[in-house]
């Protein structure tokens, strides 16, 4: 009785999951993900504060 009390949410979230999965437009989560990642990539190397010391050119 304890293994089907266990796995009971599971089925029944995989059940339902499927469900929703062939019935409704769910979004691509993996490319919402890697459009997230990739904007905050650019906000950061936007407003990333310059290296300290070292010898670039443009520091003097």
């Amino acid at each position: 009785m304890g293994i089907i009390r266990r796995f009971f949410s599971f089925i029944a979230g995989n059940v339902v999951g499927i469900y929703v999965a062939q019935n409704y437009q769910v979004p691509n989560i993996k490319k919402v993900v890697d459009t997230v990642l990739f904007q905050a990539k650019e906000v950061e190397e936007k407003y990333r504060k310059p290296k300290k010391g070292g010898n670039d050119d443009n520091y003097e």
